[in-house]
């Protein structure tokens, strides 16, 4: 039997029994009492119980009598101080909110009609000042979906995650959905603060994109891109590119960013007579490109760093927090299972946090890849 918490305003829980009906009793014992003031539920669920997620969230409104819901389906999720994956589980947050500071939307799937499903990006009259959103992978469009929400947002910023899952890819918005990006949208009234680490480090300087084609990198720096890459990796690698798989990565910078904030994505081929290399994304004109290592210290370190920067800056205990952080980390990168949330715990205290491992993080008006974003509740 799995323990939540609570503070004045946010109390969470989890469970891991595997019969659905189970977990979520198990959760709303730990909730018990419900605050007669929380207002908005967040869950999310490990793709084993995908399939009874309306069911699932039809037991949890009735039962802690919260009308409003966000969440998404992963292949593991996150609470304080422990992570599940590949395994049923469930994790619930409620949270306390001003009243007409926040309105669930459903799917945004089509790009030109963003602005109007978002009510002109108003909530009950007033501006929207952030969201915390959900996507669905299978629509092409959601690179594009994040920006434009973002663009309506006064602060220009949003944080979410891509839904993962074997089976189905669901979200909840108030009710199970699917096919475009959902979340929530809080006015000025809602203090949040956050934050992104990234997953892997660069391995060489930056290098100007001086000729590509749609996601091929032709060169760099005026030199055949593939000679630049095999330059970066070192001989041993590059004397077997295959073996790079899974640790070598490009990364797009990002212009008038920092260093340490870039796009990362996967090396999906070379051309070894055309000296080209293909990454899974579309390369922008007047790009810069580092190559990248998957590498676990470095990792570690940058999360350390991204969570000491918060606790510096923060003049108050957090509420609550919602984390989203990569497929490709957790226990698979950190070495150990919970070591990044016990991480969080260790520098953060016992904040009640809920999340998800996603196939894809929002932060801003970017859609990202093995990185953590972090957002508190203040």
């Amino acid at each position: 039997m799995d323990k939540g918490g609570v503070n004045m305003s946010f109390a969470y829980a989890h469970s891991n029994i595997g019969q659905w009906m189970e977990a979520v009793q198990d959760c709303v014992r730990q909730l018990q009492p419900v605050s007669a003031t929380a207002n908005l539920g967040f869950v999310y669920v490990t793709d084993l119980y995908a399939n009874r997620l309306s069911d699932m969230l039809a037991q949890l409104r009735e039962q802690t009598g919260i009308a409003q819901w966000v969440g998404s389906v992963g292949i593991g999720v996150c609470v304080t101080g422990h992570e599940y994956l590949d395994e049923s589980a469930i994790v619930v947050m409620l949270g306390e909110f001003p009243d007409n500071a926040f309105r669930v939307f459903a799917p945004v799937t089509d790009v030109a009609r963003v602005a109007e499903e978002l009510d002109g990006f108003t909530v009950h009259g007033q501006a929207a000042y952030y969201a915390l959103v959900h996507g669905d992978a299978r629509n092409a469009e959601i690179p594009e979906l994040i920006e434009a929400t973002a663009a309506g947002m006064a602060t220009g910023f949003i944080t979410g995650g891509i839904s993962s899952s074997r089976f189905q890819s669901l979200q909840v918005a108030d009710e199970v959905v699917h096919g475009g990006l959902s979340g929530v949208m809080f006015t000025e009234a809602v203090a949040v603060m956050t934050r992104l680490t990234q997953g892997v480090t660069p391995i060489g300087p930056r290098h100007a994109v001086t000729a590509c084609h749609e996601n091929i990198l032709i060169t760099l720096d005026n030199r055949p891109a593939l000679d630049v890459l095999y330059e970066d990796i070192g001989e041993i690698l590059a004397r077997d590119l295959s073996r790079a798989a899974g640790y070598i990565f490009a990364a797009l910078s990002i212009p008038g960013c920092d260093s340490r904030d870039y796009l990362v994505r996967n090396l999906i081929g070379a051309d070894t007579t055309e000296r080209l290399v293909a990454i899974s994304e579309e390369i922008p004109a007047a790009a810069e490109v580092l190559f990248c290592r998957r590498d676990a210290g470095a990792a570690q370190a940058d999360m350390l760093a991204m969570l000491e920067d918060l606790q510096g800056r923060l003049t108050t205990q957090p509420r609550g927090a919602v984390y989203y952080s990569c497929l490709g980390r957790g226990e698979s990168l950190f070495g150990a299972k919970s070591a990044e949330l016990e991480l969080i715990q260790q520098v953060l205290g016992d904040v009640p946090l809920v999340g998800f491992f996603a196939n894809g993080e929002i932060s801003h008006d970017r859609l990202y890849g093995y990185t953590g974003v972090l957002t508190l509740f203040l």
